[in-house]
């Protein structure tokens, strides 16, 4: 028996018949790109509990565990770099700053151990390798040399946690953070202060820095202009909140 002959204009490949296979692969092309967009609403929470842990004190983000580890660190150089200035710098201006430098991070660094453990994170024990060559200049710098360096490195240090710490107390979740925060601009802002009053410090250099993101270079003298008699006795800030005893 002979096989029939297709009806013309029933296949697949009819014109009523491309038609729909043509809308159907439309249709497949315009929702899948929205299916596995990763900001659409199905995916947000998943997305956003990867980056977080749940803690007793709120939602602790990627960038909560990254300010945490930006104080401890910041600790571990700034200690030892303002110990050195207290008795290297040539002035008294310089000296006090190193002064503000040890009392602000040992508090900071109490505080940030405090925390981490009661979040049960692990901090980092040692500089990174930045840091260890910033403390490599200092040694190697003496005299006005040593000032210039002292105030422009750290002072740039300064600026860029800065900006991170107002990032992380704008949208923290969790209350240790939040706490911490409050304690870390007060600190940070108070270093800028007394960096800056030792005259030394570069804003052209710092700003440039800070809108490239390079390391803080050697300072240039010749572009600073120290203020009239900076205090050594630049007074120490109240902390902003400290923890209540257990």
């Amino acid at each position: 028996m002979r096989p029939r002959p297709p009806v013309k204009g029933r296949g697949v490949f009819s014109g009523t018949g491309l038609i729909v296979t043509c809308l159907a692969a439309t249709l497949a092309a315009l929702v899948f790109p929205l299916w596995s967009y990763p900001g659409r609403p199905e995916t947000a929470p998943n997305v956003l509990g990867a980056q977080s842990l749940q803690t007793s004190h709120g939602p602790l983000s990627g960038l909560d565990q990254d300010f945490l580890t930006k104080v401890r660190l910041a600790g571990l150089w700034e200690l030892p770099a303002g110990r050195q200035a207290q008795s290297k710098g040539t002035t008294p201006a310089v000296r006090t700053a190193g002064r503000h430098l040890v009392e602000g991070h040992r508090f900071l660094d109490e505080r940030v151990r405090d925390v981490a453990d009661r979040l049960h994170l692990d901090l980092p024990d040692e500089p990174n390798e930045q840091q260890r060559q910033w403390l490599d200049r200092l040694d190697r710098a003496q005299g006005g040399d040593y000032d210039r360096e002292f105030a422009n490195i750290l002072r740039q240090a300064h600026g860029k946690v800065f900006s991170v710490v107002a990032q992380v107390r704008a949208s923290t979740r969790n209350s240790l953070v939040r706490e911490l925060a409050d304690d870390a601009n007060t600190t940070v802002l108070d270093h800028i202060k007394v960096l800056e009053a030792t005259g030394y410090v570069d804003f052209d250099a710092v700003a440039r820095d800070l809108a490239g993101g390079s390391a803080p270079p050697a300072a240039d003298p010749g572009t600073v202009v120290p203020p009239p008699s900076p205090s050594p006795d630049y007074p120490l800030p109240p902390p902003a909140y400290s923890p209540p005893p257990d």
